[in-house]
């Protein structure tokens, strides 16, 4: 069960903005209502995190059909998707697993399917508002992932837009552009919180690529 906000016209394209992993919706606060003037916006909390359902599994591949799900349950037959991080990963998943969905895709600072063997290990620390579960699930597939995933990557055929938060990145997005057929990258040397660290960068790009 996806806990989701809704703004915009719903006659208008349909937009999803999924958020990086230990956030929620609000994440997107002030970008939701900057879409939504062109947009049907759709800002869910993924499995695990705010107030959507902690079922104590979290398979990326799962988190994708949760967003399908809710497409179809909302009857929209088509949506751009804009993910950050985590989103991102489950962005570009929802697009090799159900790519008749998927309109647009915007990956930011995305999550590569590339084992990270020196990542600092996961430390808790108290924090609220998601499940710590979901946080060792997901450092596990970060860690290794299915090599089946980055084959799936030349699969995917809507126009795509990777963002790159440069030098300061934990994630190499680049790879992600290389490996998706026609993708555009734009490099915004900010680090891995493009949207929130230069948000006139990040709308201009993704504003520009919604209106190619």
């Amino acid at each position: 069960m996806l806990t989701f906000r809704e703004e915009g016209d719903p006659a208008a394209p349909a937009l999803v903005l999924l958020h990086g992993r230990t956030a929620d919706h609000n994440d997107w606060n002030g970008f939701t209502q900057h879409f939504a003037a062109r947009h049907h916006v759709i800002a869910p909390d993924l499995r695990g995190h705010g107030a959507s359902g902690y079922p104590g599994e979290y398979p990326i591949p799962a988190m994708a059909d949760d967003i399908a799900a809710l497409l179809v349950q909302l009857d929209i037959e088509r949506a751009t998707l804009v993910g950050h991080s985590l989103g991102g990963m489950v962005a570009y998943h929802l697009a090799m697993r159900h790519p008749e969905l998927v309109e647009r895709l915007v990956l930011e600072d995305a999550v590569t399917p590339d084992p990270m063997p020196d990542r600092a290990p996961v430390v808790e620390d108290g924090s609220t508002g998601f499940d710590w579960r979901m946080v060792h699930d997901t450092e596990r597939q970060f860690l290794h992932p299915d090599p089946a995933w980055s084959a799936g990557l030349a699969g995917i055929s809507a126009p795509t837009l990777v963002l790159s938060g440069g030098s300061a990145s934990p994630f190499r997005a680049e790879l992600l552009a290389e490996r998706i057929p026609g993708a555009k990258l734009v490099t915004i040397e900010v680090g891995h919180l493009i949207h929130l660290t230069d948000r006139k960068a990040f709308l201009q790009a993704v504003d520009g690529f919604l209106g190619d």
